[in-house]
């Protein structure tokens, strides 16, 4: 039978979560980078940057002393590692073995996807193997030799297949050039490379979901996940938990079939007033856009793939987030060279929240942003509704940054 729960009950069981209502939830320092990740269970990569990167940004919402370096970093100790979640991610070594049946799946020749020249992939292993780790760029010098049998895009093809196969894994980072190794030269010893059977790959993300989220759903755990076989096994290991009392089933709204940890039902959950957050578009906690939409009526799309034409909010936007809820969303341009962080458009849209409520912390969030985007000076070039211009504009230019 199913409970009922009131939608800021979830709220706040998602964004205490998430790490998302509290200055250090994960710590500090590099430990809180892999503390962080090893919670949430991944960080999707991302190359845009129009600000700073998604994967660095979402980790410094929720770890005030982040450092760029620190990622680099976990991934050169072989506490980190880089495959595909339900995008290019970040995820803990500790679960490697969960992303075994996908590259096993792709050796086996099941996905329609990287078709690479069996000569070249071996052309490729041999190279990594006799001459140490390569780039990318490595193999695009390689073929631009006289009397070379082959060129770069086949060859980049080969280099992506022996990754997803997981032949090849990503051994570090300079920026978004990466630099792939053996497998077997990359993994620690002491990591379990048993592939697991479906139902504890699905297991693994039904606990993977409510330790990030508070609750979950069947579409969100399978998000962007094929086959009716894995909804089975998760429908299968949620039932199993029920049973267990280790999860209960609620309601809210007019939503139904949400699973929570049975600690989270009955649970008091505290945010302070002034909590105010910048999130990426790519964060953890709102890439799953029906779900915003549904428990947090904020309805969120990244416009940077749609024609300039047709977008309503602009390129790069960011949402930001009052306590619980959705206040607005900014699109944002890190001007590097010029040091200058421009605010592009500020869409205020949420009436019902004074704005002498969150405007204070905001500025104070938009120039703690700036100086992580390595910018010394802020510039609005516009508001809506344009009535809140004035005010808006002038706080914000009172801003001072240290010299």
């Amino acid at each position: 039978m199913e409970k009922k729960l009131p939608t800021e009950h979830l709220k706040l069981a998602t964004l205490e979560s998430q790490g998302l209502t509290q200055d250090t939830p994960f710590g500090t320092g590099k430990t809180a980078v892999l503390n962080a990740l090893e919670h949430l269970g991944y960080l999707q990569i991302d190359t845009l940057s129009m600000v700073e990167r998604a994967h660095h940004h979402t980790l410094w919402t929720r770890i005030p002393d982040f450092q760029a370096d620190y990622l680099e970093e976990l991934v050169e100790e072989r506490k980190v590692f880089e495959y595909w979640f339900h995008a290019a991610s970040y995820l803990p070594m500790r679960d490697f073995r969960y992303v075994l049946p996908q590259m096993l799946s792709i050796k086996r020749g099941e996905s329609r996807y990287y078709n690479a020249d069996p000569k070249l992939m071996s052309y490729v292993t041999d190279m990594i193997r006799n001459e140490g780790p390569k780039r990318a760029r490595d193999f695009e010098n390689e073929s631009q030799k006289g009397g070379s049998w082959w060129n770069w895009k086949p060859a980049k093809l080969a280099l992506e297949r022996l990754f997803m196969q997981g032949d090849l894994m990503i051994s570090g980072r300079s920026g978004m050039q990466k630099t792939y190794d053996l497998a077997e030269r990359v993994l620690p010893s002491s990591i379990d490379t048993t592939e697991p059977a479906p139902l504890e790959l699905a297991e693994y993300l039904v606990k993977t979901n409510l330790r990030a989220y508070g609750f979950t759903t069947v579409k969100q755990i399978t998000h962007l996940r094929k086959g009716d076989e894995l909804k089975k096994n998760v429908s299968q290991v949620l039932e199993n938990m029920l049973e267990e009392g280790l999860i209960s089933q609620v309601k809210t709204g007019g939503l139904s079939s949400i699973f929570v940890g049975s600690d989270v039902a009955d649970r008091t959950f505290e945010l302070k007033d002034s909590h105010i957050q910048l999130l990426s578009p790519f964060d953890n906690a709102i890439i799953h856009r029906d779900r915003i939409r549904q428990i947090f009526d904020f309805d969120f799309r990244l416009e940077c793939y749609t024609p300039k034409e047709k977008r309503q909010y602009g390129y790069f936007c960011l949402p930001i987030l009052f306590g619980d809820q959705f206040v607005g969303r900014v699109d944002c341009k890190a001007h590097r060279k010029e040091k200058k962080f421009e605010l592009i458009h500020l869409h205020i849209e949420n009436s019902a929240i004074g704005l002498e409520r969150w405007l204070k912390p905001f500025v104070e969030t938009i120039k703690r942003f700036a100086v992580f985007n390595g910018c010394e000076s802020l510039m609005v070039t516009k508001v809506s509704p344009s009535k809140l211009s004035a005010v808006i504009k002038k706080e914000l230019s009172g801003v001072r940054f240290k010299r």
